[in-house]
C-alpha cells in the first residue's frame, strides 16, 4: 500500500508552528511529522505529515480542522510516495559517515578507513541503521561518550535493525551485547553484519516481540540499554525497560523528533531515571538517561 505525504508550503517560522500544532494534534500516534527547507534564500519550507493511504481520509480531516483556526490560508497539498524499497534505494552510492570516533561504511569504501577510526561495515539491506540517518548517528555519538566515561559491563541494543549500534558497543569495549528486534529479518541481517565485522562471539542476536521474552532475563540486567525506535513505543515501554537497567546504568534513546522529546523525558523521569543530556541531529534527538 502506498504512503501519502500531506504538506503545507510556507515560511520557516510558520512551518515550525505547524509542526508544533500537528505534534499536539497527533500526540503519540505513529505518524511521522517534520519540516523541510526547500529554498533558503526565499525562505520556503514545507511542514509534512506522512501516513499510509488507508489512513489518509481521517488524517486529512484532522489536519484540515487543526489548520482552519490558526492557519486559515494554509493550502494542504498531497504527494503519493512511490512504493520503492527505500532502505536499499537510499543506501545506493552513500558515502561513509563519521559519528564520534566511528566510521560507518559499505564494503566498497573500505579504503576510506583512516588510522584511529573505529570502522563499522554495513551494506545495503532490509534492516534500518547505517549511520546516515540522524537517529543512528546521534546514538553513535552518545554511545562513544558513555562507554568512554562510565563503567559498562553488559549492554542491550533494543530494536537492533542492522545491528550497527550493537556492533559499535562491542568495538568500543569487549563486553557481552544482546541485540534484539521484533522483526526476524532484522535479526538475521544484524547477525550477518556482526559476522561481517568479525565480532560474532561477543554479540547475541535474538528475535524478541516484547519484554516477556526470556532473552532479557537470561542476559540482563544491563548497565547500557540503547533503543532507537520511535517516540510512541519508547514512551509505552518506559516502566518495563527501566526494570532491566542495572543501578548506575545508562539508557540511550533515539527515533524521537525534536517536538516529541519532552514526552519521552517525562515518561523516563517517571520511571525514576535521570535526564543527562539531549543532542540534535537533522531534526531528530538522541536522549541519554541514567539511574543514579
Amino acid at each position: 500500500m502506498s504512503e501519502i505525504r500531506l504538506y503545507v508550503t510556507t515560511t520557516e517560522s510558520k512551518a515550525e508552528e505547524i509542526l508544533d500544532l500537528l505534534s499536539t494534534v497527533f500526540g503519540e500516534e505513529d505518524f511521522a511529522i517534520g519540516t523541510t527547507e526547500i529554498d533558503e534564500k526565499k525562505d520556503i519550507w514545507e511542514a509534512s505529515i506522512y501516513m499510509m493511504a488507508e489512513d489518509e481520509a481521517e488524517v486529512r480531516s484532522r489536519v484540515e480542522d487543526a489548520l482552519k483556526t490558526t492557519f486559515p490560508d494554509a493550502r494542504l497539498e498531497r504527494e503519493v510516495i512511490p512504493e520503492v524499497d527505500w532502505v536499499v534505494k537510499s543506501l545506493e552510492g552513500l558515502k561513509p559517515v563519521r559519528a564520534g570516533r566511528f566510521l560507518v561504511h559499505g564494503s566498497h569504501d573500505r579504503d576510506k578507513v583512516r588510522p584511529g577510526d573505529i570502522a563499522i561495515e554495513i551494506d545495503a539491506g532490509q534492516a534500518f541503521g547505517t549511520g546516515h540517518h540522524g537517529t543512528t548517528a546521534g546514538c553513535l555519538e552518545v554511545i562513544d561518550a558513555v562507554v568512554r566515561s562510565r563503567p559498562v559491563r553488559n549492554a542491550l541494543d533494543l530494536g537492533t535493525g542492522s545491528g550497527v549500534l550493537a556492533i559499535a558497543v562491542r568495538k568500543l569495549k569487549n563486553i557481552p551485547v544482546l541485540a534484539t528486534d521484533i522483526d526476524p529479518i532484522a535479526t538475521r541481517v544484524a547477525a550477518e553484519n556482526v559476522r561481517r565485522n568479525g565480532i560474532a562471539s561477543g554479540i547475541v542476536t535474538r528475535t524478541a516481540p516484547g519484554f516477556h521474552s526470556t532473552a532479557f532475563s537470561e542476559h540482563g540486567p544491563f548497565d547500557l540499554i540503547i533503543a532507537n525506535i520511535l517516540a510512541r513505543p519508547l514512551i509505552r515501554m518506559a516502566p518495563k525497560l527501566a526494570t532491566h537497567l542495572a543501578p548506575g546504568g545508562s539508557v540511550i534513546l533515539s527515533g524521537i523528533l525534536a517536538a516529541q522529546r519532552w514526552k519521552v523525558i517525562a515518561a523516563y523521569s517517571g520511571a525514576r531515571l535521570r535526564h543527562v543530556r539531549t543532542i540534535w541531529r537533522n531534526g531528530w534527538v538522541t536522549i541519554h538517561f541514567d539511574r543514579p
